[in-house]
C-alpha cells in the first residue's frame, strides 16, 4: 500500500473556458458610406487598415445593453444560470459613475455578485480574464463571467479621418470555471505590462479629473479619442510580439508550437507584422477585422467567438491570445482549445 507521503500532490486549480458568446449591433457602415463624409477612399481604408465594414450601435443602445446580450449567450453556451462574479472590460462605460458591471449583473439576474469594470483599453479583456483566473485559482470564485463590450462610436469623431474608419461597436463574453491545470481549456500563465510614458498616444481629453490644456478640448472635440497612429503601430507590434513570446515561454511552449494566434484586431497590418515577427503563417492567424473593425476591449472575445463558430478554432489547437491598447497596456495568455465548446453569436 502506498503511504500518504508518497501520493502525488493534488492537481492545481485553474480557470477553464466553458462558454463563449458575442453580439453585434445590426447597423453596418461600409467604407463607401464612410467615405461620403471623409477625405479618403474605400480602397485606401481597405489597403491600409484592412476594414471593409464596421457595426455601429443605434443611439438608444449603450455598452451595458451589448454586454448583457453577449453575457446571456456565453452563459447559455456554458449551460449555467449563475456565476460567482462578473468582470466587464470596457473603455466606454455607460457613465463615468457608477461602473457599468453592476448594471449588467443586475440585468442578467446575478443578484449581489461582485461586479466591476476593468479599464485597460484594447488589452482590457485579457486583463479581465487574468483577474478572473486569479479569483478562480485562489478559490474566491468557482465560475466567473468576463465580458468585453464597447460603444466606440460614442467617443469617435465621425469627421476624423485618423479614427473614424478604424473603430466599431460590439461585445463578446466568456464563462470561466474552476478546472485542473493543464487540462484543455484552462488558461496558462499571463504575461502583461504597461508603459504610462505613452499615455497620450491614445486618449480622450475630457470626462475625467484632469482637464487638458490642449487646444483639442471643447464641448465636442474633448470627448473624442485622439490617437497618434504611427506611434501606436510601432509599439503595438513590438510589445505584442514580445508578450506573446513571454506567454508562450511561461506555458512551456516554443513559438513554433502555436497553432492559432488570436491577436487584438487593431489593424490588419499590425496583426500581419506580429505574426511575421513570430514566424506564424497567415493561416494560423484568424481575423475578423474586415467586417467588425477595431472593437477595443470587445475585440478578443468577438474573434474567439467568430473563429469558433466558423471552424477556425478546433479542439486540441494550441492557442495564444495577445492584445495591446491605450495606456499603453499589453497582455497575453495561452490555452489548448477545448472539445465541444460552442460559440453563440
Amino acid at each position: 500500500m502506498t503511504s500518504p507521503d508518497a501520493l502525488p500532490p493534488p492537481p492545481s486549480r485553474a480557470a477553464r473556458l466553458i462558454g463563449l458568446g458575442s453580439w453585434l449591433p445590426l447597423r453596418q457602415i461600409t467604407n463607401t458610406e464612410l467615405c461620403s463624409r471623409l477625405d479618403t477612399s474605400a480602397e485606401w481604408i481597405q489597403a491600409r487598415i484592412g476594414i471593409t465594414t464596421r457595426h455601429v450601435a443605434d443611439p438608444a443602445t449603450a455598452t451595458s445593453d451589448m454586454a448583457v446580450e453577449a453575457g446571456l449567450r456565453a452563459m447559455k453556451s456554458a449551460e449555467v444560470e449563475h456565476v460567482d462574479a462578473l468582470l466587464l472590460a470596457t473603455t466606454t462605460p455607460d457613465h463615468p459613475v457608477p461602473s457599468t458591471a453592476p448594471t449588467v449583473a443586475h440585468r442578467l439576474g446575478l443578484r449581489q455578485v461582485p461586479a466591476f469594470d476593468v479599464a485597460a483599453g484594447c488589452s482590457g479583456f485579457v486583463y479581465a480574464t487574468s483577474v478572473a483566473a486569479a479569483l478562480i485559482q485562489s478559490g474566491t470564485a468557482h465560475t466567473v463571467l468576463v465580458v468585453g463590450a464597447e460603444t466606440m462610436s460614442a467617443i469617435i469623431d465621425p469627421a476624423d479621418r485618423s479614427t473614424a474608419p478604424i473603430f466599431g461597436d460590439g461585445a463578446g463574453a466568456v464563462v470561466l470555471e474552476a478546472g485542473r491545470a493543464g487540462e484543455p481549456g484552462t488558461l496558462g500563465p499571463v504575461a502583461w505590462g504597461s508603459d504610462g510614458e505613452h499615455a497620450g498616444a491614445i486618449y480622450v481629453p475630457e470626462g475625467g479629473s484632469r482637464r487638458s490644456p490642449s487646444p483639442v478640448t471643447g464641448a465636442e472635440a474633448g470627448r473624442y479619442v485622439h490617437m497618434q497612429g504611427n506611434v501606436v503601430l510601432r509599439h503595438a507590434v513590438r510589445h505584442m510580439s514580445q508578450v506573446a513570446r513571454d506567454a508562450a515561454a511561461a506555458a512551456g511552449w516554443a513559438v513554433r508550437d502555436i497553432d492559432r494566434l488570436i491577436v487584438h484586431q487593431a489593424n490588419a497590418r499590425i496583426s500581419a507584422a506580429v505574426a511575421d515577427d513570430l514566424g506564424i503563417p497567415p493561416e494560423g492567424v484568424p481575423s475578423n477585422i474586415a467586417r467588425v473593425g477595431n472593437t477595443s476591449a470587445a475585440s478578443i472575445p468577438l474573434l474567439l467567438a467568430h473563429a469558433t463558430a466558423d471552424g477556425r478554432l478546433t479542439a486540441g489547437q494550441r492557442v495564444l491570445v495577445a492584445a495591446f491598447g491605450a495606456g499603453f497596456t499589453w497582455a497575453a495568455t495561452t490555452l489548448v482549445w477545448p472539445r465541444g465548446l460552442q460559440a453563440l453569436t
